[in-house]
């Protein structure tokens, strides 16, 4: 019997998994480039979504419908944020996180 593999392991060996890899990271650097920009408790309530592979459209997860009511305010902005730091397309969709 084979010695399993490790995450890491298996991630780079694994096509599907390396590209799920590669699409937490861009979504994980693009909740790094706007969090800040927010105030902290509109920043303590976002979680950052997918990146949608074809597109390359992100989603900002709002823990509540007054949060993203409130983020939907902030859109030009960060989306501006991530145009500056090269994160391509620079469109943010917004949508209450379920459960």
């Amino acid at each position: 019997m084979p010695a399993p593999l490790s995450l890491d392991e298996a991630m780079r060996r694994s096509a599907p998994l390396a590209h799920l890899a590669s699409m937490l990271a861009a979504s994980r650097a693009r909740l790094d480039v706007v969090r800040p920009l927010l105030p902290a408790p509109l920043a303590r309530a976002v979680s950052a979504g997918p990146v949608d592979a074809e597109s390359g459209n992100w989603v900002l997860l709002a823990s509540s419908p007054p949060v993203a009511a409130k983020l939907r305010h902030w859109q030009p902005r960060l989306e501006a944020a991530l145009k500056e730091a090269g994160l391509l397309p620079a469109v943010i969709r917004i949508k209450v996180q379920a459960g």
